[in-house]
């Protein structure tokens, strides 16, 4: 699939539940959430059927999220289909990681058996090593589960675990070598996040705003300068460097300040009620539940994707006009 603007579309992302048990500011305000009611969750079955239209049409890669998607009971069996759709070459989970550790049976970790059901990738949801700054940041004092969850997905071979840290002003100056280190210290592949406007449009402002930019500085005073490099590339956004002297490798997704951040887009978002968003940083969303409950074919199907994507802007809308019609938690991350 390809949009007008020359996007090629190869990516999915796949939201599976708006709940999470966590409440980061970022993405969910600290007011009480009101979930989505159970009917108007896309059944695991559904959700499947457009998966695999959608595969059909050129996406190769599947990333599940949430909210915290490992909430959602039958996930395993569910990533387990996923995984066996033919022609769906990369399928991998985004979480906080704090129920990794979680046995699903016989002593076998929910991380395990992801792994063992074919998910090749787990990101995670850091932005600090300080036990008081994360709970602030989360509003739960879950720090050492998320540990134990990373070394639970360390121990179960995925073929990457991934961490993403979100920058924020006041909080990330601190963080930035500790994270780096223990990312070494690891083998984890650490990329940082500029803030972006998308539960509500004050939760971005000056006092918080931090940019990949002053990241990049701040971790050249301590390291030296990074080493950018261009041909490593994973599915997303990110631009990578290398610390000096070291193989590894930081990644840094700049969604604020980076003018070319939308030339190399790849992915549409299917939200856990059956949305499916052309752009994360625009308010335009297409229910394709209501379609797919009405009987549609899979010809059909793909028809309303084909649509989808030949709406897909140009560009996000994060600097200009963007107006949250949702909060993050009920995007998918």
């Amino acid at each position: 699939m390809e949009d007008r603007f020359g996007h090629r579309i190869s990516y999915l992302r796949v939201s599976i539940t708006d709940r999470c048990n966590e409440r980061c500011t970022y993405c969910m305000p600290r007011e009480l959430q009101e979930w989505l009611p159970r009917a108007e969750i896309l059944t695991y079955e559904e959700t499947l059927r457009i998966v695999r239209v959608a595969v059909g049409l050129g996406v190769s890669k599947v990333r599940v999220t949430g909210g915290e998607p490992l909430t959602r009971p039958g996930i395993v069996p569910f990533v387990n289909e996923l995984c066996a759709i033919d022609g769906l070459d990369d399928v991998g989970i985004s979480t906080n990681a704090t129920l990794l550790t979680r046995n699903v049976s016989d002593g076998v970790t929910i991380a395990q058996a992801l792994r063992e059901g074919g998910a090749r990738t787990v990101n995670v949801s850091l932005d600090t090593l300080n036990r008081e700054e994360y709970e602030e940041v989360t509003g739960r004092d879950l720090l050492l589960e998320v540990l134990l969850g990373i070394e639970a997905a360390l121990a179960a071979g995925f073929e990457a675990v991934k961490i993403n840290c979100v920058l924020m002003h006041g909080r990330s100056e601190e963080q930035l070598v500790p994270l780096v280190e223990f990312a070494a210290a690891k083998g984890l592949l650490l990329r940082f996040i500029e803030l972006m406007p998308v539960t509500t449009t004050d939760v971005l402002h000056e006092r918080n705003f931090f940019s990949i930019a002053t990241a990049r500085r701040l971790l050249e005073e301590e390291f030296g300068a990074l080493i950018p490099v261009p041909e490593f590339r994973t599915n997303g956004p990110a631009t990578y460097h290398q610390i000096p002297g070291r193989s590894q490798r930081v990644g840094f997704i700049g969604a604020m300040t980076n003018l070319h951040f939308c030339e190399s887009c790849n992915k549409l978002r299917l939200t856990c009620d059956g949305k499916l968003r052309p752009c994360l940083g625009s308010y335009l969303e297409f229910d394709i539940k209501t379609v797919l409950r009405a009987g549609a074919t899979d010809t059909e199907l793909e028809g309303f994707i084909l649509d989808v994507v030949e709406r897909k802007p140009q560009e996000h809308d994060f600097r200009t006009t963007y107006q949250p019609g949702r909060k993050m938690v009920a995007i998918g991350g």
